[in-house]
């Protein structure tokens, strides 16, 4: 695909979270792709507070991960200044971060989600009878794993719990969902192809997210069209339930009876051309420039004149 029109885009990247090497990568695939089409392409690493948008600037491709990409911090800046940016608003985006929040929209829209419970000390007792391991704790307020612990004995807890405090100050635990581990992208309010995460050994975690061969990714995920409707229904309806626009990425845990549960959805998600979204994308029809192009027409189509 090649562009109709150039257009000066300016990518941020990096950023100060603690996910700044994966959003470099995403940064540097974005503006490859973004150049390969024509594009004049910038590139910021941008400082909270201390925005400098580079002249002539038409559109920023948000390419930052984490806390002030995902978090609503850099939308709102840019909103102030006026400048389009690909993805989420901000308010949808400081929504969609906040694993608690994201929960409680996804329960009151009615989307199927694990049953959880919300801890702000490391000497919390564990929470009682009404609760059995394995469960998993998660930082409300980070991504990529960052933080996420499983435990699989009561004994296991108190040390679990005080590593992930050190990433928030509110760590979420939930129930660990047995089944299917899946993902689904949106684009432009549609799901893509379901893919089916496969871990080779072990849970999902960092390391095995971010480690090459660590994990086999299955796209279009092998379920009957039934299941994958219901999961891609689940999906969509926890974008929907965040206030998500453009494109997202939404986890989805898959019991064996096909019940789909959703654990978060991603405003920024990865952008190399082996991350999940693209992957999608592409068994969608899409290559990893025009999913990029895409992207950014959806901003700009927001900020032309009706």
């Amino acid at each position: 695909m090649s562009a109709v029109r150039p257009l000066t885009i300016t990518v941020f990247l990096g950023g100060p979270s603690a996910e700044r090497e994966v959003s470099l990568r995403s940064g540097a695939a974005v503006a490859k792709a973004l150049r390969g089409l024509g594009h004049v392409v910038h590139e910021l690493d941008p400082v909270p507070g201390l925005l400098r948008i580079p002249e002539g600037t038409q559109v920023v491709f948000l390419a930052l991960h984490g806390t002030y990409g995902e978090d609503g911090g850099v939308q709102e800046e840019l909103d102030r200044l006026g400048v389009p940016y690909t993805g989420t608003a901000a308010e949808g985006s400081r929504i969609a971060f906040d694993k608690v929040l994201t929960k409680r929209r996804c329960l009151e829209a009615g989307v199927p989600t694990a049953r959880f419970v919300v801890f702000e000390s490391a000497g919390t007792p564990w929470p009682g009878a009404d609760w059995a391991p394995p469960v998993v704790l998660k930082p409300v307020r980070q991504g990529s794993s960052v933080g996420l612990q499983f435990v699989d004995d009561e004994g296991q807890f108190p040390a679990a719990l005080a590593e992930s405090l050190r990433h928030d100050r509110e760590v979420l635990m939930e129930e660990r969902i047995v089944g299917r581990e899946t993902t689904v992208g949106i684009l432009a309010g549609e799901p893509l192809p379901v893919v089916e995460v496969r871990p080779r050994s072990g849970a999902y975690d960092y390391t095995n997210k971010y480690t090459a061969g660590r994990t086999d990714y299955l796209c279009p995920a092998p379920f009957d069209a039934a299941v994958t409707a219901r999961i891609q229904e689940a999906a969509l309806g926890a974008y929907r339930a965040v206030g998500a626009r453009d494109y997202a990425r939404v986890d989805v845990m898959v019991r064996a009876n096909g019940d789909p549960v959703v654990l978060e959805v991603n405003t920024l998600p990865g952008m190399t051309e082996t991350s999940l979204l693209p992957k999608a994308a592409a068994a969608a029809g899409w290559s990893f420039a025009a999913l990029c192009d895409r992207m950014v027409r959806l901003a700009l189509e927001r900020s032309q004149p009706r």
